[in-house]
């Protein structure tokens, strides 16, 4: 549909994809060698910058992969829950998800013994073919990476640097896919469509006493009752910092804009004096 094309177009042009004859721009010939989303390019990319590529290329491959999580069978949803709590991280969703990954290759490390995949991702009710294939599109990622020269940062997960370069990748192309609880129970107002959704049942945070105010999500989905998936907390200053002004203003009114204008009028410089100026 023409609507969807000049959608896309505009996506592209928000992430500094295009130049301004509508050409793909030098940074978007750069994404545009991922197999991935716009916007995961352009954290991955980010990343580069924010030193955390290690995190950021386990993120991109675990959400481009199906969902690690599986239904649990009737009767053992909290036994399933039980087992997933033991990778919740505070920071969110595609923290969890490094430490899924993580654990997961930890408990797969013995090549003797293949079987010990499906063991390990039975017993804590997840999908041995997701991880895998996981594992195997983040080694392409990695390929990729190593053949256009990018640098690759050592791991550094778990360290408050480190959580906050995540983020800051995450929103270097994430800004469209921000939402806000606007009363304090879980519905979600997303700052583009103004339309209100729910947490998925797989995130981290539903079903918890702490619901976040602000969060980033990779996706959202109608068909999975209004909900937003894989969603982890930022602040609105940490938004501020690193949302285009021209995507900004283009944003509907609302509450939500009205707030974090008030945000990025209080991170606006103090205006210098004419002898500072000179």
């Amino acid at each position: 549909a023409p609507e969807s094309l000049m959608q896309a177009l505009e996506d592209l042009d928000y992430l500094a994809a295009l130049d301004n004859d509508g050409n793909l721009s030098e940074f978007g010939i750069i994404m545009s060698e991922f197999p991935l989303d716009p916007q995961l390019s352009k954290s991955l990319l980010a990343s580069c910058e924010f030193e955390c590529v290690d995190e950021m290329l386990t993120i991109a491959a675990m959400v481009t992969a199906p969902s690690c999580f599986l239904p649990a069978p009737p009767g053992t949803e909290e036994i399933a829950l039980t087992c997933w709590r033991r990778f919740c991280h505070p920071a969110g969703d595609h923290f969890t998800l490094v430490n899924v990954f993580s654990a997961f290759r930890a408990a797969t490390a013995n090549p003797t013994d293949p079987g010990n995949n499906e063991k390990w991702c039975r017993d804590y009710f997840l999908s041995s073919s997701a991880l895998s294939t996981a594992e195997m599109i983040r080694a392409e990622l990695v390929e990729i990476m190593k053949r256009i020269e990018l640098p690759i940062s050592e791991p550094d997960f778990g360290s408050e640097k480190n959580l906050l370069s995540v983020k800051k990748a995450l929103l270097s192309g994430y800004f469209m896919h921000i939402a806000r609880d606007v009363d304090g129970s879980g519905n979600y107002l997303m700052l583009t469509h103004k339309q209100v959704a729910q947490l998925h049942p797989f995130s981290s945070y539903y079903n918890t006493r702490r619901i976040p105010e602000w969060v980033l999500f990779h996706e959202f989905s109608i068909s999975e009752g209004n909900s937003i998936r894989v969603v982890s907390e930022i602040s609105p200053y940490l938004f501020a910092e690193l949302v285009p002004q021209y995507y900004f203003s283009n944003l509907p009114p609302s509450e939500s804009k009205d707030i974090l204008q008030e945000v990025i009028n209080h991170l606006a410089p103090v205006p210098a004096t004419k002898e500072e100026q000179k």
